[in-house]
């Protein structure tokens, strides 16, 4: 991992011109855009620069890869921000962020752009505002929601006695099979989007608000008999995060499994090459990641960031990142012919993306979600009951969704 906050720069040539941005006199501009990642991803990113280059001949795009671990990334973003400095101009945040980065004074407002949010995948745009201000917009999303055998089940289940019976049926016919479903049940954030795929499916809704509702409890309580009730997942899921649910289910030993879309591209000469599909938990349940696009309230080139955050959230650019990168698009547009026919099973991801809920926009989302994944993984384990675990942290997470 690296440390501390020095970057890796891909600074991409452009040619002289007049000020495309708008920001100031004329000359050319020098944008800095901060993202993680490195391999495809950023190779992709590389390649929109350039011909945002192209295209804006005004513009020149410095681009800064900070950390890829998400919490480091985090700190050297913010600590520029303490410090007062201008730049990244424009970069990458974690769909957590917008409301912390929106309250401490750090992001644009880009309400000030008029954008055009009817455009994007409509789960994915409470990420980006708080306090009734558009602090940032989304660049890709990701879709969580019920992975399954084709070869095993017919029809996907809508109904928890459904998906039980299908897993059984399936583990008696196939002696390959070690589970029916695996999750994401260790101590992580994880626990928390598997539980809200899980709540979705049985009608439910994370709020921090108001967590001890009868829907939120029917999903942590099935969460608990999947394992020790109608025993169709391991014990050993209390450990697990995506990495293990993904071996688990593309080595042919789950019937159904709860994870993202990057799981198709794991499947190649597997046991399970061609013999799945992607839905929601019990035909509505799913659960939204986005990686969201934000611009620096200090910034000395606003319009020539924003400028450089429509491109890549562009029909033609979002098909492009897709089909290179697996990250499915956040424009509604970019689920069309041209994609579908490069990458067929993004029409399964889309019809997850469509249904599946943000987690909640807060400040304090960070220690809302710690008191959760307590909560989420004791219960799991079989150390808390499951019909009083979200009623003992209830009032605690509702103080801090209120600060």
């Amino acid at each position: 991992m690296v440390v501390g906050l020095s970057t890796v720069a891909l600074v991409a040539t452009a040619c002289g011109g007049d000020d495309a941005g708008g920001d100031s006199g004329g000359g050319t501009q020098e944008i800095t855009f901060a993202q993680a990642g490195l391999g495809p991803e950023g190779e992709t990113t590389a390649a929109a620069i350039k011909a945002f280059e192209q295209a804006n001949p005004g513009i020149k795009v410095k681009v800064q890869v900070l950390s890829t671990d998400a919490t480091q990334y985090a700190q050297q973003l913010q600590q520029r921000f303490v410090a007062g400095s201008s730049t990244p101009d424009v970069f990458m945040i974690d769909e957590t962020s917008p409301a912390t980065y929106g309250k401490s004074g750090w992001l644009y407002d880009l309400g000030t752009f008029d954008p055009d949010l009817d455009s994007f995948i409509q789960a994915s745009l409470g990420a980006g505002t708080y306090d009734g201000k558009t602090y940032a917009v989304p660049w890709y999303v990701n879709a969580e929601g019920l992975f399954y055998r084709t070869d095993l089940v017919e029809t996907p289940p809508t109904t928890v006695d459904e998906l039980v019976a299908q897993a059984k049926a399936a583990m008696a016919k196939d002696p390959a099979l070690k589970q029916g479903l695996a999750f994401e049940g260790a101590k992580y954030e994880g626990a928390v989007t598997s539980f809200m795929v899980f709540a979705g499916g049985l009608g439910g809704t994370l709020d921090p608000a108001n967590l001890d509702t009868p829907e939120l409890r029917a999903a942590l309580q099935f969460e608990h008999d999947a394992v020790y009730e109608y025993k169709i997942a391991p014990q050993a899921v209390t450990g697990w995060k995506e990495g293990e649910v993904q071996q688990a289910f593309t080595s042919g030993q789950s019937v159904f499994s709860i994870n993202w879309p990057f799981v198709f591209s794991t499947t190649k000469g597997t046991p399970v090459d061609g013999k799945i599909a992607f839905t929601p938990f019990l035909g509505k349940g799913g659960t939204l990641g986005t990686e969201m696009l934000g611009i620096n309230a200090k910034t000395e080139h606003a319009e020539a960031a924003w400028k450089l955050i429509q491109y890549l959230t562009s029909v033609d650019t979002q098909v492009t990142r897709a089909v290179a990168t697996g990250n499915p698009p956040s424009v509604t547009a970019a689920y069309n012919d041209d994609l579908y026919a490069k990458a067929p099973y993004f029409e399964q991801v889309k019809k997850v993306a469509e249904v599946a809920a943000q987690r909640p926009s807060s400040p304090q989302y960070l220690k809302i979600s710690e008191e959760l994944q307590t909560a989420l993984s004791s219960v799991v384990s079989n150390l808390s009951d499951p019909s009083t675990a979200l009623t003992d942290v209830a009032a605690t997470v509702k103080t801090l969704a209120d600060q």
